[in-house]
């Protein structure tokens, strides 16, 4: 395993083979953090995420909406659904996901649907994010699954990484 960016069901070059995370390769927010960048050179909104389970890389996407004219072709969503064809199940038990920016209502929602485990993400969003802020989707009595959830791993990276996009597009 050369290169563990290029490795899994959602990589750039296709393969549908997962990666095991080499403890002398990138750790999870980095790799979500690659697809964050590809994204954001692409002209997509700069957002990455990654699903892990046991070590094992299962999926990586960067935001798509544009590319694929989907306004559902969030990173998280992407990274989802290709995890769940990685392991060929509808739900990702002991599995966590890996964001670079607090997911929106859709996003949480695919979340607990799909019953990830555990949620990480970079830079809080006041005014789209869902878990934190706005309807806090978790904290909701008609929520099913609730992940654990840590919120601001690499936050001021982050930021800066979406300030920068939006700076240039202003």
């Amino acid at each position: 395993m050369n290169d563990i960016a290029d490795k899994g069901p959602n990589s750039r070059d296709g393969r549908s083979d997962p990666a095991y995370l080499d403890p002398k390769m990138s750790d999870p927010m980095t790799l979500a953090f690659a697809e964050a960048r590809t994204a954001g050179e692409r002209g997509e909104v700069p957002v990455g995420a990654v699903v892990v389970r046991d070590g094992v890389l299962l999926a990586q996407a960067g935001n798509r909406t544009l590319g694929d004219k989907d306004p559902t072709a969030h990173a998280e969503l992407l990274a989802i659904r290709a995890a769940c064809q990685a392991l060929g199940s509808e739900r990702l038990i002991g599995c966590d996901l890996y964001v670079t920016l607090e997911p929106c209502a859709m996003c949480a929602a695919a979340i607990s649907f799909a019953r990830l485990r555990r949620l990480y993400w970079a830079a809080s969003d006041p005014k789209g994010g869902a878990v934190e802020h706005g309807p806090r989707f978790f904290s909701q009595p008609t929520c099913h699954h609730k992940p654990e959830v840590y919120g601001g791993l690499r936050e001021t990276e982050a930021a800066e990484l979406l300030r920068s996009f939006f700076a240039v597009r202003r």
